[in-house]
Formats: structure tokens, C-alpha cells, sequence
């Protein structure tokens, strides 16, 4: 199973979702603090991150950033319930997904399979086919097999949400996609019907992809409907 890094200040929680996690099968280090945390980064190598945002020393928003500023790898919030300016701060800081506390075994492990899921290269049956040549729209390069984005010759560091959404969007371009077909099939629980999750990675795809994102030439508004991709 996984490697879960959590981070969470309360003892009552952290050892709750420690143990829940580890009857699952994840192998799990918890932090009690956001610099511990960051340190436990280097020397536990997390497949996943389950963040908490009020810390003692830290904020978990400036956590989140700090991961973000080096690392990819997928940043679960971990919120009190109605704390919705704390989502959206969180979001649009980074993070992948959030779950409310308290939070039952089951809920955690469907968010996490599904975070893993989007950061996973796709599964492939029997010999590995020579990859096609990488899309090219505009000035972005689109390498669907290697999960690699490009612009102007220079990567582009995506996080896993960001990464799922601009594949599934260019795969159609053109196409107006709502924000519940979106949370679907990139979030994988449209049931929560939580369009802050698309509208704030929209977001920040925007500010690593579009030369202006006020003026978003690959992913585009069309309003009372969603997004879409293009044309270019």
C-alpha cells in the first residue's frame, strides 16, 4: 500500500487516523507539527501527504506551499467542518483534495485511492506500445505516456489534480465540460458536488500554463456551462 505522511497537531486525531490507516495496510509517519513534517519529507519519502491546516508553529497553508515549491506529490487537507474560507485557502495553496474531520476509515481510504490514481501513470497490459509523438497545442507539449507537460522546452511542475485535469480536458478539445462531469471524473466523487475543488485548480493550472491568466488561452470559462480546452 502507500506511504502516508500525516500532519496534524491534535494527539486524538493524529493516533485515530494513524490506526485507521495502518488496518488498511499504509505504512504511516505522523508529525505533530508543520517543521516536523517537513522534515519527515526527506527521510520517510511520503507517497501522500495528509496535512492539517491550524498547526502550532506553522500554518498548514504555508506547509502546503512549502511542499509545493519542491514537490508534486499528493497533498490531502485535512479541515474542520464549515471552515470553507480555510478550503479554498488551501486549494488554491495546493492541495489536491480535502476530507472534513472527523473523518470515517472509508472516507479516507476512497480519497486517497483516488488522489493516488490521478499522480499513477496509466495501467497498461502487456507489451509497452511505442509511445505516439507528444501532442503539440500551441506552445504547450503534451507527452500523454510520459505524463509530462512542457512549454516553450521547459517542464512544467503539475500537481497530480492539475496534471488529470489538463489530460482530460485536451483530450477533447473544444468541448464544454461542467464542473460536476469535471469533479467526476478527475476528483472521482461528484456526489460531494464541490465545485471549489475544479474552480480553484483551474486556477492555479492557469498561472502555470497561460501566458496571462486573465486570458486563458488553453483552459477557458464558458460561462453558466464550465470549461474547456482551447481551441488553440
Amino acid at each position: 500500500m502507500s506511504r502516508v505522511l500525516l500532519i496534524e497537531d491534535d494527539r486524538a486525531v493524529r493516533e485515530g487516523v494513524t490506526l485507521a490507516l495502518r488496518r488498511r495496510g499504509h505504512e504511516v509517519e505522523a508529525a505533530p507539527t508543520g517543521d516536523a513534517g517537513l522534515a519527515a519529507l526527506e527521510t520517510f519519502r511520503p507517497d501522500l501527504v495528509l496535512l492539517d491546516l491550524m498547526l502550532p508553529d506553522r500554518s498548514g497553508f504555508e506547509v502546503c506551499r512549502r511542499i509545493r515549491a519542491t514537490q508534486q506529490l499528493p497533498i490531502i487537507m485535512l479541515t474542520a467542518r464549515g471552515d470553507d474560507i480555510d478550503v479554498v485557502l488551501g486549494l488554491e495553496a495546493g492541495a489536491d483534495d480535502y476530507i472534513v474531520k472527523p473523518a470515517r476509515g472509508e472516507v479516507l481510504e476512497a480519497r486517497i485511492r483516488a488522489v493516488l490514481r490521478r499522480a499513477a501513470p496509466p495501467a497498461t497490459e502487456g507489451p509497452v506500445a511505442t509511445p505516439p509523438d507528444a501532442e503539440i497545442h500551441g506552445d504547450l507539449v503534451i507527452d500523454r505516456g510520459g505524463l509530462l507537460v512542457s512549454k516553450h522546452g521547459a517542464d512544467l511542475p503539475l500537481a497530480p489534480s492539475e496534471l488529470k485535469l489538463l489530460l482530460y480536458l485536451s483530450a477533447a478539445p473544444g468541448r464544454v465540460f461542467s464542473r460536476q462531469q469535471l469533479l467526476e471524473h478527475v476528483w472521482e466523487h461528484s456526489y460531494y458536488g464541490d465545485a471549489r475543488l475544479v474552480d480553484a485548480c483551474v486556477m492555479r493550472l492557469r498561472t502555470k500554463v497561460e501566458d496571462s491568466s486573465r486570458s486563458p488561452r488553453y483552459v477557458q470559462t464558458v460561462r453558466g456551462f464550465g470549461y474547456r480546452f482551447g481551441p488553440v
